[in-house]
C-alpha cells in the first residue's frame, strides 16, 4: 500500500500544505485498496465483534463490582 501511495504521489511538483499531502496520500491508499484481498473468514467478523463486546462488558462489570466491594 505504501509503495502504491508513493507512486501515486511522485508526480506532484509543488506541495502547497499538509492537507494537500493528506489528500494525495488518501488518494493513493484508495487506489491501493483495489488490489487488496479479503481476509479469510471476513463474513464471521460481526459475530466475533459481538462476542468480544459481550465478553468485555461482562468482565468490566464484574471488575467494577469487585472494586466497590473491596473499597467498602
Amino acid at each position: 500500500m505504501i509503495e502504491i501511495a508513493r507512486e501515486h504521489a511522485k508526480n506532484v511538483k509543488r506541495w502547497r500544505d499538509g492537507t494537500m499531502a493528506l489528500r494525495w496520500c488518501a488518494a493513493g491508499m484508495l487506489e491501493a485498496g483495489h488490489q487488496f484481498r479479503r481476509v479469510n473468514g471476513h463474513l464471521q467478523l460481526p459475530k466475533l465483534r459481538a462476542a468480544l463486546d459481550a465478553c468485555f462488558t461482562e468482565n468490566v462489570s464484574a471488575m467494577r463490582q469487585d472494586e466497590t466491594v473491596n473499597a467498602a
